[in-house]
């Protein structure tokens, strides 16, 4: 019976504290606009400061977006080197040793 007790008070405690992470104002709980405008909120800031943060984010979001492309070009030229060899009977490797001797030319 001690067990059953002792389980079920284990489990009212993980749900609670679940139930404080949901209702946290933490940056990184905040999952959707509505939570990350509470947490900006919170932070009582300036004008002058969210100006600074709007710009520092807007620069950050321009990075990734410009990392995700990168990583897209590089997957799609990846696939096209791939659907060479296939085509060719070749090793991946090989395709590249082509490539690499067609550019020192």
């Amino acid at each position: 019976m001690t067990k059953d007790l002792d389980l079920q008070s284990a489990i009212a405690a993980l749900d609670e504290y679940g139930y404080d992470k949901k209702l946290s104002t933490d940056l990184e709980q905040a999952r959707n606009k509505q939570q990350m405008a509470k947490y900006i909120k919170s932070l009582d800031y300036s004008l002058r400061r969210l100006l600074i943060l709007q710009d520092t984010v807007n620069d950050l979001v321009d990075e990734k977006k410009h990392q995700l492309a990168q990583q897209e070009n590089i997957q799609t030229y990846k696939t096209k080197i791939i659907n060479l060899s296939r085509e060719y009977n070749m090793t991946y490797a090989e395709v590249l040793g082509v490539m690499a001797s067609q550019s020192q030319k």
